[in-house]
């Protein structure tokens, strides 16, 4: 029981801490920003009485109908390979309900095909606007702030493996994860792309989620279906979501454990690693406040800051 009680504890806390974070998040957006989350909350209030009111097998046929039309537009694939590039960049969400629009409108092989190569384009592309953009502000910031240079110590000394284990985690998010290796100088770009890749299985696995409520949404094959085909099917999406959320909560807590246990690196340069990845997981330092260089500490991020002191790779 303790194990089990251990990971709840951990799950509510993490809870907390990204409730609390999207709290101060919002408080700094400016009134375009907060505009937009409110209209948010009123189109997802609007689907949910839609639901409630109209059903949600009509929602269901509707949706279906969308897909078959997108699927049959000559150009339709660019209009989702064009949504999975947009996305990619912050501070737009989507993606991995994009990723089930792929299945859900073009299948298993199309859809997966699609999906994966407008995804890494789109965090390419993501990358490299970021980093122009940001290029001159990030260095200034990062020269001051302790916790970024730790965790660019620690990627600059371990290289492409543990990019690739960040690259895995859920946390950071996509979009935000696009950022985070945007604002590390150490990483190249074709070492973003080449981590990009052990995503695959996950996109696949979204793309299969997407054809399984396809066929569930739409009524003539629906009717046509038994009683066991149903369930099965209901089935499937629901594992298949529990094994990808599962799965990225033992590969997050596997990489944080990972880099506060690095050979050969001081336990507190690790320890700030991964405070630096937390933080990530919320826009910074992209889309976060960064302290100014006479700023001693910045209290909402909870970073401190110490001029001159700097790691390198063998620190």
């Amino acid at each position: 029981m303790e194990p089990e009680a251990g990971r709840l504890t951990w799950l509510w806390t993490t809870f907390k801490h990204y409730v609390r974070a999207s709290w101060v998040r919002y408080k700094k957006l400016p009134i375009g920003g907060k505009m937009l989350v409110w209209s948010l909350g009123i189109f997802y209030a609007a689907l949910g009485t839609f639901l409630i009111l109209g059903g949600a097998e009509r929602l269901a046929q509707a949706l279906y109908n969308f897909g078959q039309k997108i699927n049959h537009l000559r150009f339709g694939w660019m209009i989702l390979a064009a949504i999975l590039v947009i996305i990619s960049v912050p501070p737009f969400i989507g993606h991995t309900t994009t990723l089930m629009l792929c299945g859900f409108c073009y299948g298993m092989k199309g859809g997966f095909f699609l999906a994966a190569g407008g995804s890494i384009f789109g965090a390419a592309m993501a990358f490299v606007v970021l980093r122009l953009l940001f290029n001159k502000s990030l260095r200034k910031w990062s020269s001051q702030n302790e916790k970024w240079q730790a965790l660019e110590a620690v990627i600059r000394a371990r290289g492409l493996p543990l990019i690739m284990l960040i690259r895995a985690s859920p946390f950071p998010p996509w979009v935000y994860a696009n950022a985070l290796f945007a604002s590390i100088e150490t990483v190249a770009l074709w070492q973003f792309v080449v981590a990009s890749v052990v995503l695959l299985p996950k996109i696949s696995l979204y793309v299969f989620i997407g054809t399984r409520l396809a066929v569930l949404s739409d009524g003539t094959t629906r009717k046509q279906m038994d009683t066991l085909t149903k369930v099965l099917n209901g089935v499937l999406v629901g594992v298949s979501f529990s094994v990808a959320i599962i799965a990225g909560l033992i590969i997050f807590r596997s990489m944080k454990a990972h880099i506060r246990h690095l050979e050969g690196i001081p336990p507190e340069v690790d320890e700030l690693a991964a405070e630096a990845l937390e933080e990530a997981s919320e826009g910074a330092p992209l889309l976060g406040n960064r302290a100014s260089p006479s700023s001693p500490t910045d209290e909402e991020s909870n970073t401190t800051v110490r001029p001159g002191r700097a790691y390198s790779s063998a620190a």
